[in-house]
């Protein structure tokens, strides 16, 4: 069975992104799952605690943003995990056609591309609600899937989440950076389209690592123009590698793990919950802290994509 494409799918219908090093993974299917309940409570600790792992490491991009700039930080962040993966994976660079590497300049132009508007809008707007604007691509790449009517409906409930997020006109959030949020959102869903694309293409995770060199490269000159020498003092240098390795290289590896131990339907779902993870990071470590009606608006969008996941899930085991 292609794992890669079996995860990344139902995360698609999900409105959450598969992890980026899914393609290196193979599974052995739930047949790994030990005896006992601790057993099978271990994959979902993975799950969460990757989940931990990327938004507290965009908290602490957000601390660093003021010294090296938003343009800054993901060109710190890509090119560390870049240098990680390639270190790690050795990928080959021979072998591969024309097609192939189309593929992979793509994943890592959604890649790159999601990461600089994501870090754009983190500068002008909290994070929970940052992620929450996000994870509406992915969520609309459900919905145009799925051609399913019930998929209507989870994509209303998280537009009345968008609204009440936006105060009815969003005049209490920095237009700009909802835009980047936004913007995010639809590379996000392009990501999930080339990861699956990539994971079919390339073995282990070469094409991740391939694609990260691209992302990195791409956003080199973004990165230097912004902050120029800021980018190499030393303590600047640590903290980009801290965000490298909390919000790519430590949660995926963790994902990859859970993957091996859990229905990729109920990894999705799990997923659907980085709002939420988002806005504890936003209010432990950056003081933001959220009315209830933010509160509320998270939650339905939350709501959106389980329901949205569920129902792929379901229709899914009746054609089967």
């Amino acid at each position: 069975m292609n794992v890669q494409r079996s995860a990344a799918e139902p995360a698609a219908a999900a409105a959450v992104a598969v992890p980026e090093a899914v393609p290196a993974l193979d599974t052995a299917g739930p047949k790994d799952l030990g005896p006992g309940r601790g057993a099978a409570l271990v994959p979902i600790v993975l799950v969460v605690a990757g989940g931990l792992s990327v938004q507290f490491g965009s908290a602490v991009a957000a601390l660093l943003m003021p010294k090296a700039g938003a343009l800054g930080v993901v060109t710190l962040r890509l090119a560390a995990a870049a240098l990680i993966l390639l270190v790690v994976c050795r990928p080959k660079l021979r072998g591969h056609s024309r097609a192939d590497w189309g593929t992979v300049v793509a994943f890592g132009v959604a890649m790159g591309g999601m990461n600089t508007l994501f870090y754009q809008a983190l500068d002008r707007i909290p994070l929970g609600i940052a992620v929450t604007l996000e994870v509406l691509g992915p969520l609309a790449l459900s919905v145009f899937a799925s051609r399913r009517l019930i998929n209507v409906v989870w994509a209303g409930l998280a537009l009345v989440g968008v609204v009440l997020l936006g105060g009815g006109g969003f005049d209490r959030l920095d237009p700009v950076g909802a835009a980047y949020a936004l913007g995010a959102g639809a590379m996000w869903a392009a990501y999930i389209v080339f990861s699956a694309r990539t994971g079919r293409r390339f073995p282990q995770a070469d094409g991740l690592a391939l694609a990260m060199v691209v992302a990195a490269v791409l956003s080199l000159p973004l990165g230097i123009w912004e902050s120029g020498a800021k980018l190499t003092v030393p303590s600047t240098l640590a903290l980009g590698a801290a965000v490298a390795v909390l919000s790519s290289v430590l949660p995926y590896t963790l994902e990859l793990m859970a993957l091996r131990r859990l229905p990729a339907s109920t990894f999705a779902v799990m997923m659907s919950l980085e709002p939420a993870i988002a806005a504890t990071a936003g209010f432990l470590i950056l003081n933001q802290a959220l009315s209830t009606t933010d509160a509320l608006a998270i939650a339905l969008v939350i709501g959106a994509s389980m329901g949205a996941v569920r129902s792929q899930t379901g229709a899914r085991k009746k054609k089967g």
